[in-house]
């Protein structure tokens, strides 16, 4: 065989070996390539999303924390107005309280006074009989002369 009848059977040959790694090789590695490429393509894709969700969520974070840290103070400070008011009304419960102890205690003790001062007219009564017997050196009866002992207990 010649040399050149060789290389144009060669070459026949590699044609038809491209043709058929063209035909039935190349589409499927080809088709790989693509899918890996783009497989990679939306992997970066969504590491971006997922990087830019991390940054909005982030950014939402704060902001909820600074809600929470303003109603925390909110709610303070009505719990520290509320304590303001419950601190007033237990003084204005307590001063009226004192004063109803006050008004109670004067009148108990006018009652007193009025039982005392009762009590001494009836001594003092008891008293001037007792000076009017040595008077007229004789012994008044209490019950015969009541009403004028009345009328005496009265004037006192």
């Amino acid at each position: 065989m010649n040399i050149n009848m060789t290389l144009i059977g060669q070459s026949i040959t590699f044609a038809i070996f491209v043709w058929f790694c063209m035909k039935f090789v190349w589409p499927p590695i080809v088709g790989a390539l693509e899918a890996r490429k783009k497989l990679i393509a939306d992997g970066l894709a969504a590491a971006d999303r997922g990087k830019h969700e991390l940054e909005l969520a982030a950014k939402r974070a704060g902001e909820t924390l600074h809600e929470a840290k303003i109603k925390a103070s909110e709610i303070i400070a009505q719990a520290e107005k509320r304590a303001g008011q419950i601190v007033d009304e237990a003084k204005n419960a307590a001063k009226s309280e004192g004063e109803r102890m006050i008004t109670a205690a004067r009148a108990e003790i006018e009652q007193e006074t009025h039982r005392a001062r009762e009590a001494l007219r009836g001594e003092v009564a008891a008293l001037v009989v007792a000076g009017a017997g040595k008077v007229l050196r004789r012994e008044v009866n209490a019950q015969a002369h009541a009403d004028l002992l009345e009328a005496i207990k009265n004037e006192l």
